[in-house]
């Protein structure tokens, strides 16, 4: 089954999620309001944006579905929400709605590992029937080496139900803390049996930042269920990944698909023929650009697969 397991939704009405007024004016968000042309209420645009994503699975005849991810509020060291440093909050019950309304979504579940009942949110999460755990800690402000992950780390070892886990930087997103951005802070998840997929890979966003790659190179070499996915590596400050991970055998094996939909991404001219490039750029849809980019740079069917194996999907 060929899944694209890293899709992001968003949501503003009660109930299902929020997006602070910060947020809402930063310039990637008014674009991707003005280009799936959303108007009117808080609902309608809501509404709007789950029909768009619904639209680019369907037309996307090489994916038979895709995990939509939940994206949990930020917690404080007390277990409590924090609204004040959460400028993006899409519930696990809205995600659950989407994916029994919509046949090719699949819930990937979020839930903050400070919060005092993390522990039966997960398991509540697990029977609702999500497929992985997304955490984004440089946005939620939580360490995955803190001693207070172990009891949902050993919930999700116990249901084997994998976490996708965003290594590297961000720059869509509002971060509050990026010194647990190195995919090194995952250990503790992996010597607990969990399956651990780093997002990004560590890569970093921006020539400035620190670059965290080599150290997911590492660990895929040194764990056996830890991975990456290779969402947002189309984007031209990430591309420079591809350069390591495509002419090593043992690092190839261990990628996973996914889009990081609606970033839009661009062909790897430093890879492609000009004439490849232009073709793709004709592809409306960006989640089936997305994935003719990387069939093009020579990914091939073990790892358009690899992601319906590792959440163990028929």
């Amino acid at each position: 089954m060929i899944v694209d397991c890293h899709v992001h939704i968003a949501a503003n009405s009660p109930g299902c999620g929020a997006i602070s007024p910060r947020l809402l004016k930063a310039p990637g968000f008014r674009f991707l309001r003005w280009w799936f042309a959303m108007k009117g209420t808080d609902a309608q645009m809501q509404q709007k944006l789950a029909d768009v994503l619904s639209s680019a699975i369907n037309r996307t005849p090489e994916l038979d579905a895709a995990v939509v991810l939940a994206f949990d509020a930020v917690y404080d060291n007390e277990g409590r929400m924090d609204p004040q440093n959460t400028h993006l909050h899409v519930t696990n019950d809205y995600v659950i709605d989407l994916s029994k309304r919509y046949r090719k979504m699949l819930f990937g579940a979020s839930v903050h590992p400070y919060r005092r009942d993390a522990v039966a949110e997960t398991e509540r999460c697990i029977h609702a029937g999500a497929v992985l755990m997304k955490w984004l800690p440089v946005t939620h402000n939580f360490d995955p080496a803190d001693r207070r992950c172990i009891p949902v780390y050993e919930a999700m070892a116990h249901y084997r139900l994998p976490l996708l886990c965003h290594t590297g930087w961000e720059r869509m997103l509002v971060t509050t803390n990026t010194a647990v951005a190195d995919p090194l802070r995952l250990r503790e998840a992996l010597k607990r049996g969990v399956t651990v997929i780093a997002a990004h890979c560590g890569t970093r966003s921006a020539p400035w930042e620190t670059d965290y790659l080599p150290n997911w190179t590492r660990m895929a070499r040194e764990y056996e269920h830890f991975y990456g996915d290779t969402a947002a590596l189309n984007l031209p400050s990430r591309w420079y990944a591809y350069d390591v991970i495509l002419r090593d055998r043992a690092l190839r094996s261990k990628l996973v698909h996914g889009s990081d939909w609606p970033i839009m991404p661009w062909p790897v001219l430093t890879k492609m023929d000009a004439g490849s490039s232009r073709r793709l750029l004709f592809e409306g849809n960006w989640m089936r650009r997305d994935i003719l980019i990387k069939k093009r740079l020579g990914l091939a069917e073990d790892y358009l697969q690899r992601g319906g194996g590792l959440l163990r999907l028929a």
